[in-house]
């Protein structure tokens, strides 16, 4: 017997002309589901990642382009949706030092527009994306949703607002808002700010130094198909409203381990130089993630794919095979620093 496939009814993602938010998409219209995918308004009707997904696939997409910081876009886009999944966010750490206010306008105030717009349309089920950078350095591991949250950079404090608007609706109107925390994903299609897509392309492009910047730190690195699997099973799971649930692989690796894997794994032989510009300041790095998925799985079954030292390896591999296209390398300055 085929397995049934839940009723989302139609489907809105925000976001979906991004990194995670085009992987979501394509997995919910591969599954059947009725999609709108809200991409950012530009001037060259570019869907952003959405324009290299297959002909056929895009064939099947409603797209609506507008800004999340719009209420009145919003609203016009989730008119006769039924599942919201809000990923539309400004998520570069280091550019929020640059421009602080812009991730209040589009982090906080577009969770507003999304959260009000569901209250005001009766949306079915709302989740809303949170970022494990809220929780800051860990001070006890592996990291529930319990952990107290710490901003320890304008993005992780503009999500953390995020979150507790999105909550409050919930708390104060009853929409039935959820929050999705995921820890680092990686995979196809990352922005080169990323550790990850930083070294494979300037190994791709044949530098012998590559520029990074702090080793030490630890994360938990998702990859994208299972981070995409926890928000579609979350969202076909009927009792979390109101709650929050972190995605993450329960395993920890330094920075500096992880770029040791990709060397390994490409069998290139480069120096690591550190990049000044690329090190956070000392009180805002977080030096430490490590993720409980317990109560993903305790609600909704999700458990990672890509776990562990192998999982992570299996995932890396995949990545770097993405890379290694040259049509996606062409996408990509692996000579200059993304903030």
């Amino acid at each position: 017997m085929s397995e049934q496939k839940p009723n989302l009814g139609k489907v809105l993602v925000t976001g979906a002309d991004g990194f995670i938010g085009s992987h979501l998409t394509e997995a919910l219209v591969a599954a059947g589901h009725n999609v709108r995918a809200f991409v950012q308004y530009n001037s060259f009707n570019s869907w952003g990642w959405l324009d290299h997904s297959p002909a056929d696939m895009r064939a099947d997409l409603d797209v609506f382009a507008g800004d999340v910081r719009d209420l009145h876009g919003v609203q016009t886009a989730m008119a006769g949706c039924d599942t919201v999944l809000h990923l539309a966010a400004l998520i570069s750490i280091p550019y929020s030092y640059h421009s602080p206010a812009t991730y209040l306008e589009t982090n906080v105030s577009g969770t507003l527009n999304v959260v009000q717009a569901a209250h005001d349309l009766g949306a079915s089920r709302v989740i809303t994306t949170s970022t494990s950078e809220v929780y800051g350095t860990a001070q006890v591991v592996p990291i529930t949703e319990d952990h107290p949250l710490q901003g320890q950079s304008p993005y992780s404090a503009s999500k953390i607002g995020a979150d507790q608007i999105a909550l409050s609706y919930h708390r104060a109107f009853g929409t039935p808002v959820s929050v999705i925390r995921p820890f680092n994903t990686y995979g196809p299609r990352q922005s080169a700010r990323a550790i990850i897509p930083t070294v494979i392309t300037q190994i791709l492009a044949g530098k012998k130094q590559i520029k990074l910047g702090s080793l030490h730190p630890t994360r938990d690195l998702s990859y994208i198909d299972d981070t995409v699997a926890g928000f579609i099973a979350m969202a076909a799971t009927d009792n979390v409203a109101g709650e929050i649930v972190n995605l993450g692989s329960d395993f920890e690796i330094s920075m500096g381990d992880t770029v040791t894997l990709i060397k390994n794994i490409m069998d290139a032989d480069v120096e690591i130089i550190t990049d000044d510009q690329r090190v956070r300041p000392d009180a805002s790095e977080v030096e430490r993630l490590w993720a409980s998925n317990d109560k993903a799985n305790a609600l909704f079954g999700w458990a990672p794919k890509h776990a562990g030292r192998d999982g992570l390896k299996r995932g890396l591999e995949k990545t770097i095979d993405w890379f290694s296209n040259p049509a996606h390398q062409a996408l990509y300055k692996a000579d200059q620093y993304n903030i």
